[in-house]
């Protein structure tokens, strides 16, 4: 987890490129079949590094079934503060970002509710109400088009 937090401070510094070679490289290390945290967290933000809307989605699917194979007692061991229903408002809200790029708008509508259905995980500060802030937007988005 430490070597795939190095790379996100350097995708969130703002070399793409740079973070989307290091985590092709620690996926190629974890595998399909590694560890379910550690691909699903790699797979999150390897998203975030695609140009093309495709590969976003690819990676986010990825995310999510990663999260569909973990449990809070592996979760717990990185940060006993988490649980895996946590990770599912974020995980359905790139997705439906994800769909809606694509202009599959019954998709990104049916992530996005998904997106809503789970916030009641998330806590009352900054990451929840960024999160739920970001559900709203994305709702707002598909409401207009």
């Amino acid at each position: 987890m430490s070597r795939i937090g190095q790379v996100i401070m350097l995708l969130h510094g703002g070399d793409r490129e740079e973070a989307r070679n290091r985590f092709a490289g620690l996926w190629t290390e974890i595998g399909e079949s590694g560890d379910a945290l550690h691909r699903c967290t790699l797979a999150h933000y390897m998203a975030d590094t695609q140009d093309d809307p495709e590969d976003e989605l690819l990676w986010d699917l990825r995310a999510l079934a990663a999260a569909d194979a973990l449990d809070d007692e592996r979760v717990g061991r990185h940060d006993s503060a988490v649980a895996v229903r946590g990770f599912y408002p974020s995980l359905h809200l790139n997705i439906a970002a994800d769909y809606l790029k694509l202009g599959r708008k019954e998709a990104a509508r049916t992530h996005l509710h998904r997106a809503r259905s789970a916030t009641g995980a998330l806590a009352d500060d900054g990451y929840g109400n960024g999160v739920r802030a970001a559900v709203d937007r994305l709702e707002w988005r598909l409401g207009e088009e």
